[in-house]
């Protein structure tokens, strides 16, 4: 049974986000294709810590267990959940993100959820002081659902899309095998102009899906 990580970046509801409302239907399309274990993360209903250097032992790596003792207890658990969000992360052979396009790129909370997971001797390593990634020890897929307002021009989309460009750039840093972007552009400002962009990307997912779990 695969593991599959549903995390939306978004503080709307389901009914009211594009992406959320895509990334479920892709989770959904998931789970009638294979059996999986789903489980969701909420960037904006979880704990996201900053990693500052109280609770680091060096460069991206988090402290050991004898450091995090003697912290105080607000630092212990500020601790505790960057490993357990990572661990989360690296244990999951699927992966579904989903959040809009703000300012070019992506709320803020999927930047500190990342910095989070790119751990020193969980995501990474360092090998004559180069990192390199660590998650290509087994088959893993990674998919960035985005929505946005405007319907960007196929010859611009690798340079005004620097939400995709940096999430994907991560996963592939990191080792991840399979990255994909899934997109809902053009939600525009009208519930004509939505539904057109929901049913583009929706059309996506049967094929997407269908990679994603291997089907002929």
């Amino acid at each position: 049974m695969k593991k599959l990580l549903y995390i939306t970046a978004n503080a709307k509801p389901e009914p009211d986000s594009a992406s959320k409302t895509v990334g479920a239907a892709l989770v959904r399309a998931l789970a009638e294709r294979a059996p999986v274990q789903t489980e969701t993360l909420d960037l904006y209903a979880t704990r996201l810590p900053v990693p500052r250097p109280a609770l680091l032992a060096g460069r991206n790596t988090l402290a050991g267990p004898e450091v995090v003792g003697t912290l105080p207890p607000g630092d212990r658990e500020d601790a505790a959940c960057i490993q357990g969000l990572c661990d989360q992360f690296v244990a999951a052979d699927w992966v579904v993100l989903a959040a809009p396009m703000w300012s070019l790129s992506f709320p803020a909370v999927v930047k500190q959820y990342l910095d989070c997971i790119i751990l020193n001797g969980k995501t990474i390593a360092f090998t004559d002081e180069k990192p390199h990634g660590l998650l290509n020890d087994r088959e893993r897929s990674f998919v960035y659902v985005q929505a946005s307002g405007g319907r960007l021009p196929l010859l611009l989309r690798p340079v005004l899309n620097k939400g995709v460009n940096y999430v994907s750039d991560m996963m592939r840093f990191m080792g991840v095998a399979h990255v994909y972007e899934l997109l809902a552009d053009g939600t525009g400002t009208t519930p004509e102009e939505r539904r057109d962009a929901l049913a583009r990307a929706m059309q996506a997912i049967g094929p997407l899906a269908a990679a994603i779990t291997g089907e002929r």
